[in-house]
């Protein structure tokens, strides 16, 4: 018999039901008599957020300094899973170093528009390359005994009404696309923990969606570990516990607690299923307390290493006239608020007090450059301000080169919102035209978490797009200026030559009750290179100070062997990249282009290097949807190689014996063969889900426990209506300053259910309830109904929390934390 074991069979019934939701904001609970140690979560995607005292989910309140690495979109454009891992071990040690045991993140969600808000916590729009880098980020962080919670699993697509919406795809996307990288994560990585996502998935909540903890991820992937809720993610405590939902963050109080113990002694929860998710957190809290506590991290190389990995993520996307790298001596004009204060990380939960923070005006005198001024240039909330416009162009005419810090504001990227447009606010535009007529020889960097549009591309004669670099983003960037770092990023997302090409345009985000993904497997490159649609630079695309040349592809036992040869006068790197297609059709559509492969190349001047890459199980799959398992068709598929999606000078055709016989393309699926997915009608995405297609409308009928809070806005309550205007015009006046309220997002895209789950006992389902018979339109009713669920609902927590701790508190020896939290 095993500990865990073990210590199922003297845990009460109490006990086990209470180990399965938080004690508060960030720990889980203990039970002392038995010696099962609290655990300490912390948000960790780019960096340690741990808050003590005034805790919050959102990173309102400040948290204990920590190193701001660069985004995951950001690192995802270094293509680099050894710097991936050495960022994962520097986030691990400093969490082990603040008594953090379990780390959420790395994000992987698959960016399937770029107006996703948080999109700049995710690598890609492709699961190969997100999968992979996540993988390298989970084993870095695990060597140092911390969890990594790999997530939002699954299909976490928007940001707006996050914790209602139901995404609605097909198996076959679901499985190829938005779970493969979830995949490569635990099969190669084996994390100790994952985090499920708010919303729904094809009608049911992701953190009780058995198809998706069970089925696919426990029993076809072999994850043995813990699925944590996102915060507040929680809904239905015994369906989770039923379906392999592990722990429910953060505290609901004991209000989940009583509807578990109840459901076991109604006979409606199998005893079984209750021990097997307290077995799994049993499991999370032996792994993460085993080692010993990491006294401190070394702030300075941790620092160096953010650095590092700024300068390696940076993409170079225009050169004209090989105006990069500047020399030392170059006379140069600063010029643009991002210049002076930095945008560096995203807004929300992910961000960072970091350890120090250096800007572009602080770290230029190091560089060998001479600054002759900086001019602030423009207002960071969009008002035209002629001033300073005049003044940016006047200090442009005195200097060899103007270098232009460019931006999207705080208020277009953070949790809680996705992104009105791709465009970046006129008034930079409008500066940008004024600085390359005052001097041509214009470099604009770019701080934003994700692409935008170049309509203004010819004013620059050189663009950087830094992405969010972290608290060292401005010296990695001046690293690449000066050519002291080659530029060795590339896209990781293609960049749209605008947001009305992309394969969601009009439907993404959804207002509706579902989220309906029509355009099936055609997210980003996938969906450009097989409809043929033009785009402004495609996946996998950066320039850089050499050039490169690829030569004797050749295909054969399961690898792809070829030749990458620095052709130019400079050191660099370079990103090979193959990709897959199927040729003469087939039973299945699929993408005309796939990525299966990569490696990074750093090559001297005239040096040669082989490189090989294999063709492993997930090269020439496809998810069988009536078997449900996947097969590889029949037939010949072309191996295409190259440093992006739109530039592969390597081919070869290789037949695959495969496992299925190849077939004739179902006719009611033709729109998908050919990639027409922007206008889909009902029947075709019917027939492509295989199934009607659910009601995407939210009804005409009383508020539910699940509706947004949001919809107070259609309440029969007048009093309730004029609670939504009071928070609309908070939310109002903050879009304006252009900084978030993180807490009024998370209240309007958050159910009614939240005034329950994220109370830490002060009100229970049964308050949430009475409040929405008043909302309802049933004053007096609703009145009575609340202070009895409220008077009730104290006596009940007590009762309860005195029942565990009393059970929970007299002391034994097993199993205790070695770690402090």
């Amino acid at each position: 018999m095993n500990e865990t074991t073990t210590l199922l069979s003297e845990l009460t019934l109490l006990e086990k039901a209470a180990l399965l939701s938080g004690e508060n904001t960030w720990q889980t609970r203990a039970v002392e008599r038995l010696g099962i140690p609290a655990v300490w979560m912390s948000d960790g995607p780019h960096g340690v957020r741990k808050q003590v005292g005034s805790a919050d989910h959102l990173g309102i309140h400040g948290s204990e300094p920590a190193t701001c690495f660069p985004t995951a979109a950001t690192v995802a454009n270094s293509w680099d899973e050894g710097l991936a891992a050495e960022i994962g071990a520097a986030l691990g040690a400093e969490a082990a170093s603040q008594g953090v045991h379990v780390l959420l993140g790395p994000g992987l969600n698959i960016k399937r528009s770029p107006l996703g808000g948080r999109g700049f916590e995710y690598f890609s729009e492709d699961p190969e390359l997100a999968g992979r880098l996540a993988a390298a980020y989970v084993r870095g962080i695990q060597s140092q005994g911390v969890a990594a919670t790999p997530k939002h699993f699954a299909v976490n697509s928007q940001e707006l009404r996050r914790m209602v919406s139901d995404s609605v795809v097909d198996e076959r996307t679901l499985r190829e696309l938005y779970l493969t990288a979830f995949e490569i994560v635990v099969r190669e990585a084996s994390p100790w923990a994952i985090m499920s996502s708010y919303n729904l998935v094809n009608g049911v909540y992701a953190h009780e969606n058995p198809h998706l903890l069970i089925d696919v991820l426990r029993r076809e992937w072999g994850f043995d570990g813990a699925v944590v809720s996102d915060w507040g993610g929680g809904n239905d405590a015994v369906a989770a516990v039923r379906a392999g939902g592990t722990v429910e963050m953060p505290s609901p109080g004991y209000d989940s607690v009583r509807q578990i113990v109840a459901a076991i002694e109604a006979g409606d929860l199998d005893e079984a299923d209750l021990d097997a998710r307290v077995g799994e957190l049993l499991d999370l809290v032996r792994r993460v307390t085993e080692r010993a506590v990491t006294a401190r991290f070394d702030v300075d190389a941790h620092h160096a290493l953010a650095r590092r990995a700024a300068a390696e993520s940076a993409v170079l996307l225009r050169n004209e006239g090989g105006l990069l790298p500047l020399g030392s001596g170059t006379r140069v004009a600063l010029i643009g608020d991002f210049a002076d204060t930095p945008r560096y990380q995203g807004a929300g939960s992910s961000a960072v007090n970091p350890t120090r923070l250096t800007s572009l005006r602080e770290a230029i005198g190091d560089t060998g450059l001479v600054l002759t001024g900086f001019a602030r240039g423009f207002r960071r909330d969009g008002a035209a301000d002629a001033g300073l416009l005049a003044e940016a162009a006047a200090l442009a005419e005195t200097a060899d080169v103007a270098l232009l810090a460019l931006g999207l504001p705080e208020i277009s990227e953070s949790e809680g919102l996705d992104r009105s447009g791709l465009a970046l606010p006129a008034v930079q535009v409008g500066l940008l035209r004024a600085v390359a007529r005052a001097n041509p020889r214009t470099v604009v960097v770019l701080s934003a978490g994700g692409v935008v549009e170049t309509p203004w591309l010819d004013d620059a004669a050189a663009l950087l797009h830094a992405y969010l670099g972290g608290q060292a983003g401005a010296e990695g960037v001046l690293d690449v200026v000066t050519g002291a770092t080659g530029p060795g990023g590339r896209l990781a997302e293609t960049a749209p030559v605008r947001l009305g090409d992309t394969p969601t345009a009009g439907r993404f985000p959804s207002t509706q009750r579902t989220s309906e993904y029509r355009e099936g497997l055609y997210a980003g490159y996938r969906y450009y290179e097989t409809a043929g649609v033009d785009v402004a630079f495609p996946f996998g695309f950066g320039l850089g100070y050499t050039t490169f040349a690829y030569s004797g592809l050749r295909v054969e036992d399961g690898t792809a062997t070829f030749t990458v040869t620095n052709t130019g006068d400079a050191a660099g790197a370079d990103v090979a990249q193959l990709y897959v297609r199927r040729l003469g059709g087939g039973r299945v559509h699929r993408p005309a282009r796939e990525l299966k492969g990569f490696a990074k190349v750093r090559l001297e001047p005239g040096r040669s290097e082989t490189v090989t890459i294999g063709l492993g199980e997930r090269a020439f799959r496809h998810f069988d949807v009536a078997e449900g398992t996947w097969r590889i068709e029949q037939g010949d598929y072309e191996i295409a190689v190259g440093p992006n999606v739109r530039d592969l000078p390597l081919t070869a055709v290789v037949p695959v014996e495969g496992t299925v016989a190849a077939g004739t393309p179902d006719p009611a699926l033709a729109v998908y063969a050919a990639a027409d997915i922007r206008n889909v009608s009902d029947d075709t995405f019917a027939a492509l889900l295989g199934r009607t297609v659910p009601p995407a409308g939210w009804g005409r009928g009383p508020l539910e426990v699940n509706d947004p809070i949001d919809r107070l806005r259609v309440a029969r309550s007048g009093l309730a209506r004029l609670a939504f205007r009071i928070l609309d015009a908070r939310r109002r006046k903050a879009a304006r300053s252009g900084h978030p309220d993180l807490d009024i997002l998370f209240v309007f895209n958050g159910p009614f259910r939240l005034i329950s789950k994220m109370s830490g006992g002060l009100a229970t389902r049964r308050l949430t309830d009475a409040l929405l018979t008043l909302v309802n339109g049933q004053t007096i009713r609703g009145l009575g109904r609340v202070a009895a669920a409220f008077f009730r609902g104290r006596r009940e927590e007590k009762r309860t929390r005195e029942a565990f701790r009393s059970a929970a508190s007299p002391d034994a020896g097993r199993l205790t934390s070695t770690r402090s939290a």
